[in-house]
């Protein structure tokens, strides 16, 4: 009997059972989740599924990865618990267009895709759990399909103590409170694919908007963080409003949330009707003005339509998701800011395609291994040119058309461009081939439709062109540059050119007398040897509400004037700047180094900058006090226990990053 069980492990794991949507369609699932020793990641519980047979079958599975126990029973009669480690199997003569119930009890301490966050740390309730399915399989930490194109409707019950919140997929249909417990309901009312299965557990606060349409918009914040609620929001009902009606699709699901976590994989995930996104988008009306959830909101938002609603079949599809929601998130940034912002916006991306275009890494859009670059950036501009190309009507009703006839299944890309033919009346063979398929990267495409856009953009090469084969002084051409510049972008862009190496300092002058903040922020990041006679003027960048700014013009300020030291050090020392506290780490540093600066607060600073390196913060405030810390030669024992516990983050580019200062520290 072993034996032949061995056998059967063996045929499981070569075959895989990879076609097994040819043989059982799981259609819901009903998961009752409890949660046991935080420190240990551990979380248990019930998920019952009623799936139907397609084809005759002797066996059907449910992925389970690295699980310490789990069982079912099938159609309440029939137990077993045959587990090779990555799948249950439930073995049974199933017949075709049969119906069946499998109940599975399991419990496992998860090790991927769900994320036990502050258990350890001892400071009050900050303790937070949740996940990140996609590419992490859902499987890691509850029994499910890991199969994109299995969609299933997935209600959860989740157990947790009273003190925190649960949020999860879908409508919360009930809240029961126990003893010590309270139990959180959601009802989903239709199909997705697992990797979108969701929940968040921490303690929150909640505001909740209605779009035009009554559709709730649930927007949650730490309690501390109630006056950034605003900035961090700004604009999601006008997107989400502006969105159905461009996309021609009522938005598909009961309610749309939005929940900041620590620590985040990414900067959001389109969990369907959740998402989840790093809490480093929270942000004041400073820090607005430097970096903001605006994009990532509308990407996220984007993608329950494109992602959630239709979903890729495989990776060789990844830019129906990722492009469209990158295109759809700049649409609805357009809707907000208008015109310039846009084509600019296009402009960036292009250019981040010609760098990587010239490190070697162009791609075709089809091939499953491209860059996230490609997929995204290159996926937005091919939708861009294909609007260009057939007509807003044509395009915007073959989109409609596509997300209607494939709504709740999974797609190709043949699906997309069939249905932009069928309306557009033309083949796009060639554009494909142009577009999508060839590995190179069309710059010049890109730039001349730019240019025949927008005037901005055409006036900015205009003068490129004129600085580079101008005959006169680089001195010379580059006033004329900047008197000529017709927007406050092209006079930043001036800055940004690595080949300007003399600018007259009239002209940095008017710059820094401009009332446009990101004028003034691209002649704190050029300028970094000040002239005396400008200092006056450059000074005055402490002033601006600019985090960025402000974070590079002090440490300008202190590196060129060492006699005024102490003056820039009195002038910000109560900022701490983005939630990475950016400024503050910078300034503990910088006072660390200034000798005369308060010797009696010198032990404090130093304190409170190696604390900064600790568990308890986040690992973007952590990476940047390690690298201060180690660039100053004072990463001493605290801070190196730090960085020795930082190597085993789930973070990986953090644990990377940590491995590498140990080994060269």
């Amino acid at each position: 009997m072993k034996f032949k069980q061995t056998l059967f492990f063996l045929f499981v794991t070569f075959l895989g059972f990879s076609q097994q949507t040819e043989y059982v369609d799981f259609k819901t699932a009903k998961a009752d989740i409890v949660f046991g020793d935080l420190t240990q990641k551990e979380v248990s519980g019930i998920i019952s599924y009623e799936f139907e047979i397609l084809k005759d079958v002797d066996s059907v599975f449910v992925d389970a990865n690295n699980f310490d126990e789990i069982r079912y029973r099938l159609d309440g009669q029939f137990e077993d618990s045959l587990y090779n480690g990555k799948r249950l199997i439930i073995k049974h003569p199933f017949i075709a267009n049969s119906k069946y119930k499998v109940e599975v009890v399991w419990k496992t301490r998860a090790k991927k895709a769900l994320y036990f966050i502050d258990w350890l740390n001892t400071s009050a309730n900050s303790g937070q759990v949740w996940t990140q399915g996609q590419g992490k399989y859902t499987s890691n930490w509850l029994p499910s399909i890991d199969d994109m194109n299995d969609k299933i409707e997935f209600d959860l019950n989740i157990t947790f103590d009273k003190d925190y919140d649960a949020i999860a997929n879908g409508k919360l249909t009930n809240k029961q409170t126990n003893d010590t417990t309270i139990t959180w309901s959601y009802d989903m009312k239709a199909p997705m694919s697992s990797y979108l299965v969701a929940l968040v557990i921490g303690q929150y606060g909640k505001k909740v908007e209605y779009s035009k349409r009554g559709i709730p918009l649930e927007m949650y914040y730490y309690p501390d963080d109630s006056l950034k609620f605003e900035p961090t929001y700004r604009y999601t009902k006008q997107m989400f409003d502006f969105l159905e009606e461009e996309i021609g699709i009522a938005y598909p699901w009961q309610n749309y949330k939005m929940v900041p976590v620590k620590d985040f994989l990414y900067a959001g995930m389109e969990n369907t009707s959740l998402n989840i996104y790093s809490d480093a988008s929270v942000i004041d009306s400073i820090a607005f003005i430097d970096r903001n959830f605006v994009n990532i909101n509308a990407h996220e938002l984007a993608h329950q339509w494109f992602g959630d609603l239709v979903t890729e079949t495989s990776g060789t599809h990844h830019w129906l998701q990722e492009g469209f929601a990158t295109y759809y998130a700049l649409l609805a940034e357009h809707n907000i800011y208008g015109d310039d912002y846009y084509y600019w916006q296009l402009y960036e991306y292009a250019q981040e395609l010609l760098e990587q275009d010239k490190a070697g890494g162009s791609t075709s859009l089809l091939n499953p291994k491209s860059s996230s670059t490609t997929f995204y950036k290159k996926g937005a501009w091919v939708l861009h040119m294909l609007r260009e190309h057939i007509g807003d009507e044509a395009f915007k009703k073959g989109v409609k058309n596509y997300l209607l006839n494939h709504q709740f299944k999974n797609v190709e890309t043949n699906d997309f461009i069939s249905e932009v033919e069928k309306v557009s009346g033309e083949s796009l063979d060639e554009f494909v081939k142009y577009w999508l398929e060839n590995e190179d990267y069309l710059y010049e495409d890109c730039i001349e439709s730019l240019k025949q856009h927008s005037k901005e953009i055409s006036r900015m090469f205009e003068l490129d062109q004129e600085l580079m084969f101008s005959s006169h002084s680089l001195e010379y051409s580059v006033t004329r540059y900047w008197d000529k510049a017709t927007s406050s972008k092209i006079k930043a862009h001036l800055f940004s050119k690595a080949e300007i190496n003399i600018v007259h300092d009239s002209v940095f002058r008017k710059a820094l007398n401009s009332n446009d903040i990101k004028v003034r922020q691209a002649i704190a990041k050029s300028l970094n040897k000040i002239p005396s006679e400008l200092i006056s003027d450059y000074e005055s960048l402490l002033n601006d509400k600019s985090y960025v700014t402000i974070e590079v013009a002090l440490f300008n300020l202190w590196n060129n004037f060492p006699e005024d030291r102490n003056k820039y050090l009195n002038k910000t020392k109560g900022i701490y700047g983005f939630n990475n506290k950016n400024i503050r780490i910078l300034w503990l540093t910088l006072a660390l180094l200034t000798d005369d600066f308060e010797p009696e607060n010198q032990a404090i600073y130093f304190r409170e900058l190696t604390d900064y390196t600790s568990p308890k913060y986040d690992y973007s405030i952590r990476q940047n006090a390690f690298q201060y810390l180690l660039w100053i030669s004072s990463c001493a024992e605290g801070c190196e226990e730090n960085l020795k516990q930082a190597t085993t983050h789930h973070y990986w580019q953090f644990s990377k990053y940590a491995k590498e200062m140990l080994k060269n520290k």
